[in-house]
C-alpha cells in the first residue's frame, strides 16, 4: 500500500521527481542482484502491490527469471528481519524482487505518466550506481598492480641487499693480513 506523503516528490510540469536517496535506500541485493521489491515500486508508482501484481501476471510473459523472481522464504524472513517488520502483520506472502531488465520492462505495462517518469528515474539511478561500480572496480585493479610492483620493488631490493652483503663478505675475505711497515718492536 502507498503512502504519498512518504515520498519527498516535487511536480514540475508533468514530471515528478522524487528524491534519489529514497530510490536508492529501496534497491537491495539479493542473490547478488541489484533489486527493487513489488510493494517498493508500487509506492513510487503510486498504486497498490496488488494491482502491480496483478498488471505483471497478465504480462508475465514479459518477466522472465532474469527480470522478475519470487524471494524463497529465507530470503523473506531476512528481509523482513532487516527492515524490522513484524511478521505477523503486513502481507503474508514473499514479495516479488524486480531487476533493473524488469524495472525497465514494468514500463511497457504500466503506462501512465507517472510510471514513466518514476522508471526513467529509476532507471537514471541503476546507470549512476553501475558507473559507481565500475568507477570502484578501476581503482581495485589500479590499486592491485601497485601492490604487484610495491612487492616486484621489496624483492629487488632484497636481492641488491643480499648483493651488497656478499661483495662485502668476499672484501674481507679475499685481503690476506698485510705485512706491516715501520718500526718493530723486539717483542714481536
Amino acid at each position: 500500500m502507498y503512502e504519498p506523503n512518504r515520498l519527498a516528490m516535487k511536480d514540475k510540469g508533468n514530471t515528478i521527481n522524487i528524491a534519489d536517496d529514497l530510490i536508492i535506500n529501496r534497491i537491495y541485493i539479493i542473490r547478488r542482484q541489484k533489486v527493487m521489491l513489488d510493494e517498493d515500486l508500487a509506492e513510487l508508482y503510486m498504486v497498490t502491490t496488488g494491482n502491480l501484481n496483478k498488471a505483471v501476471a497478465r504480462n508475465i510473459n514479459r518477466f522472465p527469471e532474469d527480470f522478475m523472481f519470487r524471494l524463497n522464504d529465507d530470503e523473506f524472513k531476512n528481509l523482513l528481519f532487516q527492515n524490522g517488520r513484524a511478521s505477523w502483520g503486513g502481507r503474508r506472502q514473499a514479495p516479488n524482487a524486480f531487476t533493473e531488465a524488469g524495472v525497465a520492462m514494468l514500463s511497457g505495462i504500466l503506462s501512465s505518466d507517472r510510471a514513466i517518469n518514476v522508471n526513467i528515474q529509476i532507471m537514471r539511478i541503476f546507470t549512476k550506481m553501475r558507473l559507481l561500480l565500475s568507477d570502484n572496480m578501476e581503482f581495485r585493479i589500479e590499486l592491485e598492480k601497485i601492490k604487484k610492483k610495491l612487492t616486484n620493488q621489496d624483492k629487488n631490493m632484497e636481492i641488491v641487499f643480499r648483493y651488497l652483503d656478499e661483495l662485502l663478505e668476499n672484501k674481507e675475505n679475499s685481503n690476506p693480513p698485510r705485512k706491516r711497515i715501520g718500526f718493530k718492536p723486539d717483542d714481536l
